[in-house]
C-alpha cells in the first residue's frame, strides 16, 4: 500500500517541488496549509512575510497548485495555537530587550506539532509529514538516533532552523529538497510546469509589513540611548525596534565613529550603544537546550552559528547542566545577541542548539 505523506505547502516553489518529488517516488500526497493571519487585509507596504494580510493570497495559490498536482489539500486554521505559542511568546521577548527567533518556535511547535496534531483532528490520516526545507535527514545505525544534517546546497541550507525538533519529529519527516540546490529546484518546477512559480519574492520575513507598530499594540516607549560611561547620547523609538548590533534607527549625529546597538536593558527602557570593535565577545551562555547527539560522544571540532547568516565559528562547549551549556569561541564573535538560537555543529551534521541568554560576564 502507498504510504501517505503530508505536505506542508505555502504556496512557494520549493513546498511545490517537495510534493512533485513525493508524487513521482510514488506516495499518496495531501497538502495541507496553516491559517494564522487574523488582522484585516488592507495593510500597506505589504512585503512578503509568513504572518501578514497576503495569507489569503498565498492560499489561493496553494489551491491552484494542489489542483495542478492533482492532490487533496486542506487549510488548518491555527490562529489561536499562533497567537499563544509564537506571538506571545515574540511579544514576551521583544519587551524584554530580546531578539527572538519566532521560526524556530514555529517549526517545533506549530507546523510540526500543532499543524498535524489539528489535521488528525480533522480526520487527515497519514504516515509521514514532509516540508521544503533545505536540510537532510538520516539515521544512525551505530547510536540508533536520527541525524539531521545541512541540506546539499549550503548557501541555502536551514538545517538552523531545525535544531529543536524532537527524535520522535525527525522519525516521520521526509525533506526531499535536501539533496537538491535551489537552481535544480527551479528547474524542477519550470519542467513540470510551474514555471510562473520561479519568479516569485521568497518570505524573508516573519511579519509581512512595515514595522511593528500594529504587533505591540502601541506599548513600546521612547527612552535614552547611552554610552558605555553611561551618558544620554540620544533617543530610542522603542526597545523592541531593535537588537544587538543594529545601526540603523539609531540616529547618533555628530559622533566620531558608527555607533552600534550593544545592550538592550528593558528595566531601564535604555539601549547601550558603542562602536564596532566592542561588539566583539567570545563567550556565551545558552539554556534551553536540544541535544541530537550528546557532548560525550563528540570527539572532532564543533563549530557554533549565532545566526542564520553568520558564519559558523570554531568553539569549545562546556556543559553546564542538562537545560544550559557555555560557548567559548576560538575568535570573537560580532552581536552575540540575548533571544536568537546558537546552533552547533559538526562538520555538516547538527549536534544540538539552545537559546542565547547572555554573553559570559
Amino acid at each position: 500500500m502507498k504510504k501517505t505523506v503530508v505536505v506542508g505547502m505555502s504556496g512557494g516553489i520549493d513546498s511545490t517541488v517537495t510534493a512533485l518529488l513525493l508524487l513521482t517516488k510514488g506516495f499518496h500526497v495531501i497538502g495541507i496549509t496553516m491559517s494564522i493571519w487574523e488582522g484585516t487585509e488592507h495593510q500597506k507596504n505589504l512585503r512578503e512575510g509568513c504572518y501578514g494580510p497576503k495569507e489569503t493570497i498565498r492560499i489561493e495559490d496553494v489551491k491552484k497548485v494542489a489542483s495542478m498536482l492533482g492532490i487533496e489539500h486542506h487549510v488548518i486554521d491555527l490562529k489561536k495555537e499562533f497567537k499563544k505559542i509564537v506571538l506571545e511568546y515574540c511579544y514576551i521577548e521583544y519587551t524584554s530587550g530580546r531578539t527572538p527567533n519566532p521560526c524556530i518556535i514555529c517549526n517545533s511547535e506549530i507546523k510540526f506539532n500543532a499543524l498535524l496534531q489539528n489535521a488528525l483532528s480533522a480526520g487527515i490520516n497519514f504516515d509521514y509529514t514532509a516540508t521544503g526545507h533545505y536540510a537532510r535527514i538520516i539515521f544512525d545505525k551505530t547510536s540508533q538516533r536520527f541525524q539531521l544534517k545541512r541540506g546539499a546546497d549550503k548557501a541555502k541550507d536551514q538545517s538552523y532552523f531545525l535544531y529543536r525538533l524532537s527524535q520522535k519529529q525527525l522519525s516521520k519527516t521526509i525533506l526531499p529538497l535536501g539533496d537538491y540546490h535551489k537552481r535544480e529546484t527551479r528547474e524542477i518546477a519550470a519542467t513540470n510546469g510551474f514555471g510562473w512559480l520561479t519568479g516569485r519574492p521568497e518570505s524573508q520575513d516573519f511579519i509581512g509589513w512595515d514595522g511593528y507598530k500594529l504587533f505591540f499594540g502601541g506599548q513600546d516607549r521612547p527612552g535614552n540611548i547611552v554610552d558605555i560611561q553611561g551618558n544620554v547620547i540620544g533617543r530610542h523609538k522603542g526597545i523592541s525596534r531593535y537588537t544587538i548590533g543594529q545601526r540603523k534607527g539609531l540616529n547618533l549625529a555628530g559622533m566620531r565613529e558608527p555607533h552600534f546597538v550593544m545592550k538592550i536593558d528593558a528595566k531601564k527602557n535604555e539601549i547601550t550603544a558603542g562602536t564596532k570593535d566592542m561588539l566583539l565577545k567570545k563567550d556565551l551562555i545558552a539554556s534551553n537546550a536540544n541535544w541530537f547527539i550528546p557532548l560525550d560522544e563528540i570527539d572532532m571540532p564543533i563549530y557554533g552559528q549565532i545566526r542564520y547568516r553568520s558564519k559558523p565559528a570554531l568553539c569549545t562547549v562546556y556543559k553546564i547542566d542538562n537545560c544550559r551549556f557555555r560557548v567559548m569561541f576560538h575568535n570573537p564573535q560580532e552581536a552575540i545577541t540575548p533571544g536568537q538560537s546558537i546552533v552547533l555543529y559538526q562538520d555538516d551534521t547538527l549536534i544540538g542548539g539552545g537559546i542565547i541568554e547572555d554573553k559570559y560576564p
